[in-house]
């Protein structure tokens, strides 16, 4: 598990690195994922699964606290994505 902060996980879509807040004792396996989920974010401790998203809809996961903002703003493309998904639904 990750506990604390400044850990850096990618945006394996854009490259972006995150200073994130992890408080968490699991991990996904991402070859256990169903064809419609999509590994988005990884971990650059250990590279374990960070964030998921759905390819059949607009919905995401990550495994943090985002609200904690160690970076302070880093993870703000997660909150912007929120709202455009609010948005478009």
């Amino acid at each position: 598990g990750h506990h604390g902060a400044n850990h850096p996980v990618q945006d394996l879509d854009t490259g972006l690195v995150m200073i994130t807040s992890q408080n968490h004792g699991f991990a996904i396996d991402e070859h256990s994922l169903p064809s419609n989920l999509k590994v988005t974010h990884k971990s650059l401790f250990d590279k374990s699964l960070q964030g998921i998203s759905r390819t059949d809809t607009s919905a995401f996961s990550f495994q943090g606290h985002p609200e904690a903002s160690p970076g302070p703003h880093d993870v703000a493309p997660l909150f912007d994505q929120f709202i455009l998904n609010m948005e478009v639904h």
